[in-house]
């Protein structure tokens, strides 16, 4: 993993504007072309749900260099149709497991042999 290019996750908050219907969000988005434009060139999506009442959860990966990229584009193309929230994030399944790990090694170490 050493070689592997530096990314980040992004996880972002699109919340609906509960003041728009759908037919007016989807036009607004056309208008906005998001649909091409976002996510921008270089950026993965890992997931996109929706969360009713909510809006939506896009957690992306992407370089660092990038970040302002995609920024740019939530200013370009997603306000007037959503508010949003940005949490910079990490894969926490390669800690879990080196945690668990450690965790039954020191288990098994204190059981009485």
């Amino acid at each position: 993993m050493a070689d592997a290019p530096e990314t980040i996750l992004l996880t972002i908050f699109l919340k609906h504007d509960q003041s728009k219907n759908m037919d007016e969000i989807q036009d607004r988005l056309a208008e906005a072309a998001w649909w091409e434009r976002f996510p921008p060139q270089g950026v993965e999506i890992v997931s996109w749900n929706v969360v009713m009442g909510i809006g939506q959860i896009v957690t992306l990966r992407l370089p660092p260099r990038l970040l302002n990229t995609v920024n740019i584009e939530i200013e370009r193309c997603a306000w007037g149709v959503f508010s949003t929230e940005f949490f910079p994030t990490y894969d926490f399944v390669p800690v879990r497991e080196r945690l668990k790990r450690e965790y039954l090694a020191k288990r098994a170490a204190a059981e009485p042999q």
